[in-house]
Parts: C-alpha cells; sequence; structure tokens
C-alpha cells in the first residue's frame, strides 16, 4: 500500500479537497439555517434550524479522520523511505507534516514521490 500511487496521491490530495468540502458544507448549513427562519419575528422551529447539524458533523468527523489517516501513511512513508535514512531529513518531515497540517504531505508528495525517477527493473540482455 505504500507504494501504490493511488493512495499516495489520494493522502497528499485529500486534505485540500476536504477543506474544500468544509467550505461549501459550511456554507450550504448557513444558507440552510438563513433560510429557515421565519420573517416578522415569529420563533422558529429548532428541528428546522438545526436540521442539518448531524450531517455537518458527519462530514467533519470523516475529513478528520481522513486528515489524520493520511498523516499517519506519510509518517509511516518517510520512516520507510530509504532517502531520508541517511541524514536528518526524517525528523524534518515528520515535524512538517505534524505542524502544516495536509500541507507537509502535499509537499512530501511532490519532493520524494513525483519527482524522484522512477527505478527500471533490470532488463536481461
Amino acid at each position: 500500500m505504500l507504494k501504490s500511487k493511488f493512495w499516495q496521491a489520494f493522502f497528499a490530495l485529500a486534505p485540500f479537497v476536504s477543506l474544500i468540502l468544509i467550505f461549501v458544507g459550511y456554507a450550504v448549513f448557513l444558507i440552510a439555517i438563513l433560510t429557515t427562519i421565519p420573517q416578522g419575528g415569529g420563533k422558529p422551529d429548532p428541528v428546522s434550524v438545526f436540521g442539518g447539524v448531524g450531517v455537518l458533523v458527519f462530514t467533519f468527523s470523516t475529513i478528520f479522520l481522513i486528515s489524520m489517516a493520511s498523516l499517519v501513511y506519510y509518517i509511516v512513508h518517510a520512516a520507510y523511505n530509504p532517502n531520508l535514512r541517511e541524514n536528518n531529513l526524517l525528523i524534518l518531515w515528520i515535524l512538517l507534516f505534524i505542524f502544516t497540517s495536509g500541507l507537509g504531505q502535499f509537499i512530501y508528495w511532490i519532493v520524494e514521490i513525483v519527482n524522484k525517477p522512477q527505478e527500471s527493473p533490470a532488463h536481461p540482455s
């Protein structure tokens, strides 16, 4: 799973896609609340106003779990990367993952995975 290009790209891009989903979900939630408030000062129905809170909490929980999975995936990937064992880059990358929350994984994916030449298998002559 660590060498799968799909999972590498998924866990590198998932925090950014999640951020977009958070903004869209929050905007939809606010619009739903603002459109259910009655005109004229009457009391709004709490169920209709806060009916979307469950969906919002589920979305945030899912995004949190995906972000944590991305963090763990890239920490493990960096730990098994032989290019990082010779110097202190492993510690630097792990700290970058922890403190930049998604941006570090994306930078690691570009620098250490996408831009590295692929190992070509030996062809018998």
